[in-house]
């Protein structure tokens, strides 16, 4: 008997489920449990006493506390100044990056070395590094305030307004800081794009920007999107960030525990993937969308 032969589509597929599979594995070693914990932690009242943990399931009164205590007020303020941050931080880390990678695709000398530098702050950029950066007073650039741009802004717009714009400026070096993975994603993109294209638009007597707008942005487009959604859960994870910084407060808190430390764990996540969800329903092309109708 003859052994038939894999098709192409299933070779392609086993390919692509090695690669994830390694992900799916570890996801369900080292994180559905703790997963799975904290959404029982989150409708209960944990107390952790020497003989181990007690748990006492109490649906969503957490949740409900979290509108109702000082506690969670303040965890709110907090999720609501990121949420703003998120806003002005996002388009900034991916116009820098696209800006950023434009220019080295280039033909420079010592392109490589400064891929490089860009690159950089990936490795290093942990969180007490960045923090000590910000109390230091490294991360912003002092041509704003010497400009006196604060101080417009601040006069200017409503105090609600103002704060996350502020904290925008004061943070700029450490926001750009974030662009190193976004800036190579960006490069693999532009190296793919056929150069020909740009020899026929520049016969066609189009400029730089016009071929920016026309060629190297539109081929970009699917790349943004993926960057947009990285650069949200890479500000959403991050361990200085103001509201991982209160969940893990209130995690030891007296009034509070594990309990409403994972309540606020839960919404928090909630809020980050409908967030996501709203980034996925304005990026997906319409041609997608239409595909998928048909049968």
């Amino acid at each position: 008997m003859k052994k038939k032969k894999m098709t192409r589509a299933l070779r392609e597929n086993l390919i692509g489920y090695s690669f994830i599979g390694i992900w799916i594995v570890g996801f369900f070693v080292f994180m559905f449990y703790p997963f799975i914990s904290s959404l029982i932690y989150s409708m209960s009242e944990v107390k952790i006493l020497g003989s181990g943990i007690d748990v006492s399931f109490h649906w969503f009164e957490n949740f409900k506390n979290i509108f109702q205590i000082e506690e969670g007020f303040q965890f709110i303020e907090a999720l609501i100044s990121f949420l703003k941050e998120i806003v002005f931080q996002v388009p900034i880390i991916i116009v820098f990056s696209v800006l950023i990678a434009v220019l080295l695709n280039q033909p420079l000398k010592g392109r490589g070395m400064f891929r490089s530098i860009f690159f950089l702050p990936v490795i290093i950029s942990s969180g007490p590094v960045i923090n000590e950066l910000i109390t230091q007073g490294a991360g912003g650039a002092a041509i704003f305030e010497s400009y006196g741009f604060i101080t417009i802004i601040e006069n200017t717009l409503n105090p609600g307004l103002a704060a996350p714009i502020i904290s925008v400026f004061s943070e700029i070096i450490i926001i750009f800081w974030f662009s190193g993975v976004q800036i190579l994603i960006f490069l693999a993109g532009l190296q793919k794009v056929d150069r020909q294209i740009y020899e026929a638009a520049r016969v066609d007597g189009a400029g730089p920007w016009e071929s920016f707008w026309k060629i190297t942005l539109p081929s970009l487009s699917t790349l943004v999107f993926i960057n947009v959604i990285y650069t949200i859960v890479l500000l959403s994870t991050f361990s200085e960030n103001a509201v991982i910084i209160s969940i893990k407060s209130n995690m030891f808190n007296i009034n509070t525990g594990y309990g409403m430390a994972s309540a606020m764990a839960w919404v928090y996540f909630i809020i980050v993937m409908l967030m996501i969800g709203l980034v996925a329903l304005i990026f997906i092309p319409k041609t997608v969308k239409e595909g998928g109708k048909r049968k």
